[in-house]
């Protein structure tokens, strides 16, 4: 978090709370009463000061001020840098720009989004991204599955089977296990759509 927030919240303990004002979208893009953040400054310092309460609600500190965030999905977006090699070891980030150094468990949910649990927290991987991470999905032990054999595998974990597939990251092979997509804010413990406290001072 910045130090200019951290001093503002110090000067100003008790600014009422924000709520139904920013959201976050399943591509990780920002957006503001449905506007799209296009500043990629703004969008930093969003990233920057983006975290969560003990209640498992995200909110964007803006100075003395938290701004509670209305997740789409899930509180992470997980992306894949573009890399011209092909071959290149896969690499991930979350859409506030942190570096994954590794995967702790990942799951596929019944409308074939891909969910991993990095170090940052639970996060979807971003659509556009899925093509770039197929090559790196594997069977149960290492080998490389052809297209037939991958799809038929996704198929199954997406309609709650349980198929033999990895996702191979660095040096580990997560095992990929399926998950309805209805469970996944109980199971992380986040809230989608923070909302105030009854009798709460907070602004709308």
């Amino acid at each position: 978090m910045d130090d200019i927030v951290k001093q503002a919240m110090a000067k100003w303990p008790n600014v009422p709370h924000v709520y139904g004002w920013l959201s976050l979208d399943r591509r990780g893009v920002w957006r503001i009463k449905n506007d799209t953040v296009t500043s990629e400054l703004i969008a930093a310092f969003i990233g920057r000061n983006y975290a969560s309460d003990d209640a498992g609600r995200w909110f964007f500190q803006n100075g003395p001020q938290r701004v509670f965030v209305a997740l789409e999905y899930t509180p992470f977006i997980y992306r894949c840098p573009w890399d011209a090699n092909p071959d290149a070891a896969l690499r991930l980030e979350t859409h506030t720009g942190a570096a994954v150094a590794g995967i702790a468990a990942a799951w596929l949910d019944d409308a074939g989004v891909l969910l991993l649990q990095s170090e940052h927290g639970i996060g979807m991987v971003d659509d556009r991204d899925l093509e770039r991470l197929l090559p790196h999905l594997r069977d149960g032990g290492s080998d490389a599955l052809d297209d037939d054999s991958l799809g038929a595998r996704l198929e199954q974990l997406q309609t709650g089977g349980n198929a033999r597939l990895c996702l191979q990251f660095n040096d580990a092979r997560i095992a990929l296990n399926a998950i309805a997509a209805s469970r996944v804010a109980a199971k992380f413990g986040f809230v989608p759509q923070p909302s105030p406290a009854a009798g709460e001072d907070a602004c709308t």
